[in-house]
């Protein structure tokens, strides 16, 4: 009947709402096929438009509250393949919203079936981007409040799991990835005319950084940030979560989703949760269960707004408990990590004497513990180097010059693009050129630079010195020569440091004024002009040579990191140990195997084009076993001289018995 029914409108006009109502009086007591077929009835009438939308899928909605599993999968199907199709081709904002409304009535339902199934339906419809909205996120939000502790897990892994179909991550990822320098580009920017060996070195390190800068952008993850960022009060959805979290006695890993929830709420929203840290603190022990995911969470809801007087505690409870010789290598190694992590996002809770300390694991006889330590220091070296001791800063480079130490609060806000003042310099050097270009048997001036002047001055001052007092002490005894060289000795040494004095505050003068002419070039730059791809290009270059380039008399070469602030902690970088694996037999047979997947056979290639046809005898004979060939092959063998003379000789004497 319900095919036909558009064939005899009149006859069959109430037949929809006919079964309908037999589904809502009588919909428990049917039996399970007869309410099967009903439903499947209704689809037919819904897809032939006799049945409006919203009393068909209201009518479903309240149908998941039976027993019947397999009738709850396929409304729960039917629902959302009806839902997309109805968003296909346009947005029914009324009907969504409808049933939308419908929704969170029916996530306050006591069956607790129909409430987790509801609540999988609006998740599926967010998955398809469908129901993409602040409305059904914040409606799934309702859910983490439930009584019922499944849709609760539901609703919390909901703002936990990975949004694979994130297409705006994706669109980000590919546009700039397209805007990263090339390391031929920065090749030919360095060009020199003679290789040296710090020239090679320096361009090795160029690359390094390109390709580090490549690794950040691919390897951005695509969490479920849109999710996160739509709820309406972050702030408030926080502390509710975090103040059921210490009321009901939920199992643990429910208490885990709970904590990582409300993480990635305080490190994304930068809320301010107190009670939060505290509570997680006295996790922080090395024989708790789950204490490496504890330790994501403490670094996830660490930022720059939180007081550094409530993140210590967390930090001092972290190096006392992890960072100590009484612990094997890999807990101290994980400790290490985690401290990082957390200083990464908020470089403030760390003091001077106690990065110090921590600084020092960096000769530590374990590896893995060593590596840790010059992790976090590389870490303050792009931060806060004036906090580390003067050995551990390493070489300072330009970039390393420019950074300043922002206190608590304090927010770097740029007026201009940095690093666009290149954009003038090779705007200077271009015109230097064509200048050039046109008087090139001129005399050029060559000025001096100050260093080189003092330098000068101060050498001359010394010949002089010495001179004079050799002059003048020709006729007089030892005892006074004596005198007069220490005299001269102790002159020397007071010009000398006084000339320091001198050069290091021209130096430190020089600096600033250099920084400060750089930003109003800077400020120049992107205020007078539009930049373009091409400019935006050349600035990333040169902030890379920047980090390349090093200042003047200084040892070590530093590897600054770029901290991830905005970014989830992932739990691989706090587990991240380096340790020489163990190698046996086994591991070594499955990595060579391994390695030899998708690769072609080794050996002869037969060069056939049809499979099926044979072979020359010739090629039979290299399968074929070496005693069936063993008399061909030797006959084959040359015969030696000697041989031919012995076989001639019986040759002969067989000839003249037969005479």
């Amino acid at each position: 009947m319900a095919q036909v029914a558009h064939c005899y409108p009149g006859e069959l006009a109430t037949f929809a709402q006919e079964l309908t109502d037999m589904l809502q009086t009588h919909g428990p007591v049917l039996d399970k096929d007869m309410r099967m077929t009903f439903c499947r009835a209704l689809i037919l009438l819904r897809n032939k438009r006799l049945l409006t939308p919203t009393d068909l899928l209201s009518l479903f909605f309240g149908l998941l509250r039976s027993q019947d599993k397999e009738l709850r999968k396929f409304l729960e199907s039917h629902i959302v393949s009806d839902i997309k199709n109805l968003n296909s081709k346009h947005k029914d904002a009324k009907l969504n919203r409808n049933l939308q409304n419908f929704m969170y009535t029916m996530l306050k339902d006591n069956n607790a079936k129909a409430a987790k199934m509801s609540l999988g339906i609006m998740v599926d419809l967010y998955k398809k981007n469908i129901w993409r909205d602040t409305k059904t996120v914040n409606v799934i939000s309702t859910g983490c409040f439930s009584k019922i502790t499944k849709v609760m897990v539901a609703a919390l892994k909901f703002f936990v799991t990975v949004d694979a179909n994130d297409s705006s991550d994706e669109s980000d990822s590919s546009s700039s990835d397209d805007d990263t320098p090339n390391t031929r580009e920065v090749i030919m920017a360095n060009k020199v005319s003679k290789t040296t060996r710090k020239r090679t070195k320096n361009l090795k390190k160029v690359k390094r950084l390109v390709e580090k800068n490549k690794k950040k952008k691919k390897q951005k993850q695509s969490s479920n940030f849109a999710a996160l960022t739509l709820i309406h009060d972050p702030q408030g959805f926080a502390e509710k979560l975090f103040h059921q979290l210490e009321k009901r006695h939920e199992r643990f890993e429910v208490k885990m989703l709970t904590l990582d929830v409300v993480s990635r709420l305080i490190g994304l929203h930068q809320l301010i949760v107190f009670n939060f840290y505290p509570y997680i603190q006295r996790f922080l022990q090395p024989h708790q269960k789950e204490v490496v995911r504890m330790m994501q969470f403490v670094a996830q809801a660490s930022h720059e707004i939180v007081p550094p007087d409530v993140l210590e505690p967390v930090l001092r409870a972290l190096v006392n408990n992890f960072v100590t010789e009484r612990n094997s290598s890999d807990v101290m190694a994980i400790g290490l990590n985690a401290i990082r992590e957390m200083c990464t996002r908020a470089p403030l809770v760390m003091t001077e004497d106690l990065l110090r300390d921590l600084a020092q694991y960096k000769n530590y006889r374990e590896r893995s513990v060593m590596m840790a330590a010059k992790s976090l220091i590389h870490v303050y070296r792009s931060s806060m180097p004036h906090l580390l001791h003067k050995k551990d800063r390493g070489r300072p480079t330009e970039a390393s010059l420019e950074i300043v130490a922002r206190k608590y609060g304090e927010v770097d806000a740029k007026e201009f693009v940095p690093g666009a003042e290149i954009l003038l310099e090779t705007e200077n050097n271009e015109s230097c050129d064509d200048s050039d270009e046109s008087g090139d048997d001129e005399w050029v001036n060559v000025s001096h630079s100050e260093n080189e002047i003092s330098d000068d001055e101060n050498i001359d001052g010394e010949d002089e010195d010495v001179n004079d007092s050799d002059d003048g002490d020709d006729d007089v005894e030892s005892n006074s020569d004596t005198e007069s060289i220490n005299d001269t000795d102790q002159s020397i040494s007071t010009q000398n440091s006084t000339t320091n004095i001198i050069t290091e505050k021209k130096k430190v003068v020089s600096k600033k004024e250099q920084l400060a002419e750089k930003k109003e070039k800077a400020a120049q730059v992107s205020s007078m002009r539009i930049l373009s791809d091409e400019d935006f290009k050349r600035i990333e270059i040169a902030q890379l040579s920047k980090q390349m380039t090093s200042a003047k008399n200084r040892k070590r070469p530093a590897e600054p990191e770029e901290s991830s602030r905005g970014e989830l902690v992932r739990l691989k970088d706090i587990e991240n140990i380096y340790k020489k694996r163990k190698h046996d037999k086994q591991t070594r047979i499955d990595s060579i195997k391994k390695g030899q997947e998708g690769r072609e056979k080794f050996g002869y290639k037969d060069g056939r084009l049809n499979p099926f046809s044979s072979k020359t005898n010739r090629e039979k004979k290299k399968t074929k076993n070496f005693m069936m060939i063993k008399h061909k092959a030797k006959g084959k063998v040359k015969k030696s001289f000697k041989d031919k003379q012995i076989a001639l000789r019986n040759h002969l004497t067989k000839l003249k018995k037969m005479k």
